[in-house]
């Protein structure tokens, strides 16, 4: 009977030992490889995806003549989508454009700061005359109240929908007061000024006949000048009576017969039909991955110092 063969009695046996360690570390080696070539695409991917959402496709694309459009949505303030900075930005590159033949205005806003409008409206009637063969086109889907219709007085024409809703030319003050519930608390105000109107319209104090009538004449003061935009952009097209700035809304086919509007129409149908070219190419400032990023991560911060603010003094509003 043959003996089991020992260690030492078989001479090969280191050299295959040394085979089976080598071709161990080899086959982890290329393990550890094949990983870190899927962690690199995957990687890669990653990166392509974020440069790919950073860049502007539509102002990437190549075109001949065409149609500029420029989108003002939701409420108009600072920081923003629909800001003064990132309105104005937008219509000068529009106007700029060698190859745009004329520069749409979509509209779906129910207005916002009056400050940040009359900034919009000045920029659109510059560029108008330094642009004069390239006409301004406002065109109001949903809604162009306040501020936004603010911004629409300085178009060249405005087209609606016949349900759009239109007008509210007024501005208003709005917060809320708290004195009488403090005092069935029995929570005492303490509020000490420098100054014996620094506490204007202070929420938690009974309202001053003097500050009060301050701000009223505030209001009024902006309310004129929204009303002499519209009279200078409108002109003769507006069918003025007692109602029209009042801060009343009207639907678009009633802002036809007030003058409000021009006429009946879509993005689409006034590029086809005024312009004469279909060729749509959105110019609106867009935010990027970054500045998305930035705002979300110091959104908690903001909020809170812009809670304390507003709690003090309520603003101007063009809603």
């Amino acid at each position: 009977m043959d003996k089991p063969s020992h260690p030492d009695s078989d001479p090969s046996w280191e050299r295959k030992t040394l085979e089976k360690l080598a071709f161990s570390a080899l086959s982890e080696q290329r393990a550890k490889r094949r990983w870190g070539i899927f962690f690199k695409l995957l990687g890669f991917v990653y990166v392509s995806f974020i440069l790919f959402a950073l860049v502007d496709w539509d102002a990437a694309k190549v075109a001949d003549k065409h149609v500029a459009l420029v989108q003002l949505r939701g409420v108009i303030a600072p920081q923003s989508e629909a800001s003064a900075e990132n309105l104005v930005a937008s219509l000068n590159s529009a106007f700029e454009a060698p190859n745009s033949q004329a520069v749409i205005l979509r509209i779906n806003s129910p207005g916002g700061s009056p400050v940040q409008a009359g900034m919009v409206n000045d920029e659109i009637r510059r560029l108008r005359a330094k642009y004069p063969d390239k006409p301004l086109y406002a065109v109001v889907e949903d809604i162009c109240a306040s501020g936004g219709y603010y911004i629409a007085a300085a178009a060249d024409q405005i087209y609606v929908d016949k349900a759009s809703i239109i007008g509210s030319i007024g501005v208003l003050m709005d917060g809320f007061g708290f004195s009488g519930t403090m005092e069935k608390l029995g929570v005492e105000r303490r509020l000490l000024t420098a100054g014996e109107n620094k506490g204007f319209l202070d929420p938690f104090s009974p309202q001053v006949e003097g500050q009060t009538a301050h701000a009223k004449a505030l209001l009024a003061n902006i309310h004129a000048q929204f009303v002499q935009v519209v009279r200078e952009g409108r002109g003769k097209r507006l069918k003025e009576d007692e109602q029209t700035f009042s801060g009343l809304m009207w639907t678009g086919e009633q802002s036809l017969a007030l003058g409000l509007a021009d006429a009946l129409g879509s993005v689409d149908s006034v590029a086809r039909e005024v312009v004469k070219n279909e060729e749509l190419l959105d110019y609106t400032v867009k935010e990027n991955l970054a500045e998305r990023f930035a705002k979300r991560f110091g959104a908690g911060a903001m909020d809170s110092l812009w809670q304390g603010l507003s709690s003090r003094m309520a603003g101007f509003t063009l809603y």
